[in-house]
């Protein structure tokens, strides 16, 4: 993050799918991340920058460079495991851009020059993983990344760990963090390996409402002519926000999960031919974290409606017969087994 300030998360106009897969994912990152397919200059990486702003502070082991979390002993590194006692400042959760053009080194971290030059010393300067542990790494036109960078992201997005092995450095280090995508549908389809990755998948377009389209551009210019005084006057909804999100992760394990829920989210994936049994489990996920922000007990039927689309449009297979698209194929589905 930049010292610039974001834009206030509450004051986002409509794109309300974005914003509760946005909120959801935060609550839960183990649901694993977002994607966020549409048009340009649709609030795409206003969104992300926003959330993370709005996000409370976390505690971290102070000069960690991989921001490790004192109270975690199983995911701390190397250096913050030789070293005691560990002293914990609070910093802002991150959010990394990954560059279009990054090479390899500057995403995982490479042998530090100036320090071999200068000292003789063999130092590791780490890199766009390190800097995006416990936070989000933000990746804009995700179907443009190049093919050798999609790998690597996949190996670190399930191992939860970033090993350097080259130039005689052996580094192992943390590096979990929530995935989030953006990209122009236009300019290509994102590898499958990488779709599947992402937990949520979702749709943007430009509003069409006229008032939609004149309160976005009211409450930007207001935004750009005082930061300040937009953020203070959204001061207030940001903060009964943080308070729902803080309350939700407090309460995500007493979500009671019915046997019945359970049923229908198996049901609806069997409906709509999904791969394997990611889709149930993201469903899930992803019903337990809204129904926590909406502080209900146990997760229902409009909870499961609410969240089926963007966790199931991306895990559709093609069907040559039938040439619908993945959202209006899942709202389908959805009412043939919930109803109208």
């Amino acid at each position: 993050m930049t010292g610039r300030r974001s834009f206030p998360f509450s004051a986002i106009v409509g794109q309300e799918e974005m914003k509760l897969a946005i909120l959801v994912a935060a609550i839960d990152p183990g649901i694993g991340g977002v994607l966020v397919f549409g048009d340009r200059g649709t609030g795409k990486s206003t969104a992300i920058r926003a959330l993370a702003a709005l996000l409370p502070e976390i505690p971290v082991v102070e000069g960690c460079p991989y921001r490790c979390d004192p109270g975690d002993e199983q995911a701390l590194c190397t250096e913050c495991r030789s070293r005691r006692p560990l002293r914990a400042v609070m910093a802002p959760v991150p959010v990394v851009d990954l560059p279009l053009g990054a090479t390899e080194d500057r995403v995982v971290g490479a042998l530090d020059i100036q320090r071999a030059l200068a000292d003789g010393v063999k130092a590791f300067e780490p890199g766009l993983l390190a800097r995006a542990n416990r936070g989000f790494l933000y990746i804009d036109e995700a179907n443009l990344l190049e093919d050798h960078l999609v790998d690597l992201l996949l190996d670190v997005a399930a191992s939860g760990e970033n090993v350097v092995e080259r130039e005689g450095l052996s580094i192992r280090h943390p590096a979990r963090f929530v995935l989030v995508g953006s990209g122009n549908p236009e300019e290509g389809e994102l590898r499958p390996q990488l779709l599947d990755r992402f937990g949520l998948s979702v749709e943007v377009a430009t509003p069409r409402e006229l008032a939609s389209r004149i309160e976005v551009i009211r409450r930007r210019d207001a935004f750009e002519r005082d930061p300040a005084g937009f953020a203070a006057h959204w001061s207030g909804a940001e903060a009964a926000l943080r308070g729902r999100i803080l309350a939700a992760r407090q309460c995500l394990p007493d979500i009671v999960l019915p046997d019945a829920a359970l049923e229908r989210a198996a049901r609806l994936c069997l409906a709509l031919g999904t791969d394997g049994l990611r889709g149930e489990l993201t469903l899930i996920r992803a019903a337990r974290a809204l129904a926590a922000f909406e502080g209900e007990a146990e997760v229902g039927d409009a909870t499961l409606r609410r969240v089926a689309p963007p966790a199931l449009r991306h895990r559709l297979r093609r069907n040559p017969l039938d040439d619908t698209v993945s959202t209006t194929r899942v709202e389908r589905a959805i009412q043939e087994l919930f109803g109208p």
